[in-house]
């Protein structure tokens, strides 16, 4: 994480909401890899009885391409972050400097500092200790063995059998393509919280009594429509500004429980208004 800071600081970028959502999302990632350089090496030690130096050396020939991998398969799914344009790239440029700092970082103390503090602070431990434990990390200990190498003899089948594993992969990749092709797209998911706003903008110089009398229109129709429960509207102030000339209405829509389908959202009746109060010709209303 001061790795992330660092790099913030050399890309002239602060902290913010999107860098700090970066972080507490990259803590759950940045920590496996240091988990596992451990966790190896402590098996090592366990079944071996090797010293914790010699147990190091040989942990880290075992997982130490499986390390890379991992860091370079992340690293590619958070870098095209990085190089969207538009708002889109300038909300997530800075969350994608997060992640691949963060993770960049973790993959190199994993490779370095961790295995050395594993060589220098772990204790020699005797061979099958963690099977001859009592209670109930005892039993976790020869469970856990036990589901280990009921997976390893299931992977091993699944190996013999390489050629209807890749058709069976091949099958799940085409089928999350047309998932992907089929699911709609969006900056901002559309959410029906069961009102609407319609900002109201007369020309400069009009009279109150002409916004009230738009405004009145805009209220006829809405009261119109089978979704609409109440509608409020202000005079004097708009989105676009403040004066006689500009107004504002709150639009009250039904409970969802009674507003059933697609047809009747916020989404769809605000459709369907846009073009209808386009005919007003005193404003530029927009829902």
């Amino acid at each position: 994480l001061l790795g992330s800071f660092a790099t913030l600081l050399a890309l002239g970028f602060s902290i913010n909401v999107l860098t700090m959502f970066g972080m507490v999302l990259v803590i759950g990632i940045v920590v496996d890899d240091a988990i596992v350089v451990v966790e190896n090496v402590e098996r090592v030690m366990s079944e071996e009885g090797l010293s914790p130096l010699k147990a190091t050396r040989k942990a880290m020939g075992q997982i130490s391409g499986a390390i890379v991998g991992v860091t370079v398969v992340l690293i590619s799914v958070f870098v095209p972050l990085a190089f969207f344009s538009g708002a889109i790239g300038n909300i997530y440029r800075q969350f994608s400097a997060v992640m691949v700092s963060a993770i960049a970082f973790s993959a190199f103390l994993a490779l370095s500092l961790t295995p050395a503090l594993c060589a220098t602070l772990l204790k020699p431990v005797e061979a099958g200790h963690h099977i001859e434990k009592r209670g109930f990390f005892g039993w976790f200990n020869r469970s856990f063995a036990r589901t280990a190498k009921g997976y390893e003899g299931w992977v091993a089948k699944l190996i013999r059998r390489a050629g209807r594993m890749t058709v069976v992969y091949a099958a799940v990749i085409a089928a999350a393509v047309l998932v992907f092709q089929k699911l709609p797209t969006s900056f901002v998911p559309n959410e029906d919280q069961g009102n609407i706003l319609v900002n109201i903008q007369l020309p400069p110089g009009a009279t109150q009594a002409r916004t009230l009398n738009v405004v009145q229109q805009v209220e006829d129709f809405m009261l119109q429509q089978p979704e609409v429960e109440s509608m409020v509207g202000v005079v004097g102030f708009s989105f676009s500004g403040t004066g006689q000339n500009a107004g504002l209405a709150f639009v009250t829509l039904k409970p969802w429980d009674e507003r059933h389908g697609p047809e009747h959202s916020a989404q769809a009746l605000a459709a369907r208004a846009f073009p209808a109060l386009a005919k007003i010709r005193d404003a530029i209303i927009f829902p």
